[in-house]
């Protein structure tokens, strides 16, 4: 797997069945993350392999994500995430390759008491309603991972459809981390 797809796979920003929801554009990066989401980070993919997730503030409300397989530590890349909040969800965003589209992708994601970072993707089949309801304007985005949706309605209208209580199924959880504690 190359280690951008690990990355990207990371963030929960997967590329399920090569299904993808993009935006036009990423995330405002108006705000600091929450206390707790930078650091190291563990879970296990879907083939049983476990994979680190660091995440680093690199500036001002500036922050990367860097996962590898614990197998292969030296196969890793770094992504340049940006994390808002909007409503009562937290959100990050990240850039895909120009080959995958080129776009950027966006999931929610939320800390919980047992020290764990929940990753939620988008769910496409809504995403492609909520654009035939002319809830969203986007049209069909092919790339050589598969069939994806590339959304290009404004932020605000973005937010107004996720902050909806009764879009709230449009989540569905990609992946749970724990916090990684370093044996001593």
């Amino acid at each position: 797997m190359k280690a951008w797809r690990a990355v990207v796979m990371a963030v929960s920003l997967l590329l399920l069945s090569g299904c993808l929801v993009s935006f036009k554009a990423p995330l405002p990066d108006s705000e600091a993350a929450p206390q707790g989401l930078v650091g190291h980070w563990t879970s296990t993919n879907a083939w049983g392999e476990p994979l680190n997730l660091e995440l680093d503030e690199v500036g001002p409300r500036r922050y990367q994500a860097v996962t590898y397989f614990r197998a292969r530590p030296l196969e890793r890349e770094a992504i340049p995430v940006t994390v808002s909040r909007h409503g009562s969800r937290w959100y990050l965003s990240a850039k895909v390759p120009a080959r995958y589209g080129g776009h950027f992708v966006i999931a929610g994601f939320e800390l919980t008491d047992k020290q764990e970072l929940v990753i939620y993707n988008l769910d496409m089949d809504q995403i492609n309603q909520a654009i035939s309801h002319k809830i969203l304007s986007g049209q069909p985005n092919q790339s050589e991972e598969g069939d994806g949706v590339l959304v290009d309605s404004d932020m605000g209208t973005v937010f107004r459809y996720l902050d909806d209580p009764a879009n709230s199924d449009v989540f569905s959880e990609a992946v749970r981390y724990q916090r990684l504690v370093k044996s001593q």
